[in-house]
């Protein structure tokens, strides 16, 4: 099974296809520069190759990754039907999301409503997602939440010492962040000699 990992900037899209029955990286790369002219992408696959491309936003740079991937010189699959599944990378759950979530038109806009949690990432994760969804319509997307690691703090390590109003009323309070990497680091793996 081939799944396409995806990370939206604001005017960047970084990008990785792994074949999970081993876990490798079959090609990964990044379209740059998106929607703000001399765009470009960078891929690794079957060989390495920097492309200058237009791209006008997130829809068109997604197509370029999937050309660049089924492309027969430097390309790794054949057809994007070989992509069973599309995982976005978001900064932010908020309190909806404490664990990655099959992306649907109502979890689509719960994650809208959080824009305010990160509000220079969540408008970029979103378009990202958007994007890919308008692409590949037929296969699951998932977003995965850098805070849902965070997501068991305790009450007396996640709110300020502010009034609980605040809270309830504004969401005022820790998060965490980058809970992807925290997961990834403390994962017990085999050590590898």
């Amino acid at each position: 099974m081939k799944v396409l990992v995806i990370n939206s900037g604001s005017s960047s899209l970084k990008y990785r296809l792994i074949e999970m029955d081993d876990e490798s990286v079959l090609a990964k790369g990044v379209a740059d520069r998106i929607g703000i002219g001399n765009s470009f992408l960078k891929h690794s696959g079957a060989k390495d190759v920097v492309l200058d491309l237009d791209m006008p936003n997130h829809a068109v740079a997604i197509r370029l990754v999937l050309n660049a991937l089924t492309n027969p010189e430097y390309g790794v699959i054949k057809s994007a039907n070989e992509i069973s599944a599309v995982g976005h990378r978001a900064v932010a759950g908020g309190e909806y999301f404490t664990h990655s979530t099959l992306i649907t038109d109502a979890v689509r806009e719960q994650i809208k409503e959080i824009i305010e949690l990160a509000p220079l990432h969540m408008p970029a994760c979103l378009m990202g997602i958007d994007a890919c969804r308008e692409v590949m319509p037929d296969i699951p997307h998932v977003a995965v939440f850098d805070t849902s690691f965070h997501s068991t703090m305790p009450d007396v390590a996640k709110l300020y010492g502010i009034d609980y109003d605040d809270y309830r009323n504004l969401k005022i309070r820790r998060y965490g962040a980058h809970g992807t990497s925290h997961k990834y680091i403390t994962e017990d793996r085999k050590s590898v000699v």
